[in-house]
């Protein structure tokens, strides 16, 4: 015994019924990196050229290591997002699931490749 309206039902969805969740987590991304990516090239800046002994002991420091791993994971999750949509546009068939499959799991094995690299680095 469904009350509500067809309109009610479809209020807030769309077509896909993702398309306001995606847009969101895009836009909140894209903030986030707004703020990440400058503290990322000043706090990580500084130790280009740095001998290796220099580095870990820098990134042995919570903040260095903690902006650094947020802004790999917030901008691999970006791109995931982004080159899903990018190829939901433009191919088609099999190929476009092959696609979105091969995508994914290559940012999610940067992002694991991030969180080693940082925690090797910081312990």
């Amino acid at each position: 015994m469904a009350f509500l309206t067809d309109r009610k039902r479809a209020s807030g969805l769309g077509a896909a019924k993702t398309g306001t969740e995606h847009f969101w987590g895009m836009t909140i991304s894209s903030a986030a990196l707004l703020i990440l990516v400058p503290l990322f090239v000043f706090t990580v800046g500084p130790m280009i050229g740095q001998d290796y002994e220099a580095v870990t002991a820098y990134f042995a420091r919570p903040f260095p290591a903690l902006v650094a791993l947020l802004t790999f994971v917030v901008a691999l999750l970006h791109f995931k997002n982004g080159v899903t949509v990018l190829i939901e546009d433009y191919v088609h068939g099999l190929a476009r699931k092959v696609w979105i499959i091969i995508m994914t799991c290559v940012s999610y094995a940067a992002i694991a490749a991030a969180i080693f690299a940082i925690a090797r680095l910081a312990l």
